[in-house]
């Protein structure tokens, strides 16, 4: 599977668990988890499908060891930044013991991105004419 697709199904999946949470707030009137909701949604969800297009687009002939590291280090620290997000706004850890972790998960993300802006910068391909 390309990871052009891999990103689109990631995305779609955090898409489901960000509208999920989204109507159980809701549906709870309770507003709590509205930064774990915006992260799945923004990170998860849209940085997921504007990576899918940037592959399918521009990074067709990427290195590929370099775009599966990309895209590991982006979906492992999503996925510890979501679940330490939940936690910590649901009052399951204190901020002391998670902050930590979600500093790393941050970093992590922050990595991905860097890792595909070098991608696209030595790339140098056009995109295909639609």
């Amino acid at each position: 599977m390309t990871l052009d697709r891999k990103y689109l199904i990631c995305g779609l999946v955090y898409a489901l668990a960000g509208m999920g949470l989204g109507i159980f707030m809701a549906k709870t009137a309770n507003i709590g988890q509205h930064v774990t909701h915006a992260h799945i949604m923004l990170v998860g969800f849209a940085v997921s499908l504007i990576y899918a297009i940037i592959y399918k687009l521009w990074l067709v002939n990427a290195n590929r060891r370099l775009a599966v590291l990309q895209f590991f280090t982006h979906q492992v620290g999503s996925l510890v930044m979501f679940v330490g997000l939940f936690l910590l706004y649901g009052g399951y850890m204190p901020e002391a013991q998670i902050g930590p972790v979600l500093g790393l998960a941050s970093f992590a993300v922050l990595t991905g991105v860097v890792l595909i802006l070098a991608m696209v910068v030595t790339a140098g391909k056009v995109p295909n004419p639609a």
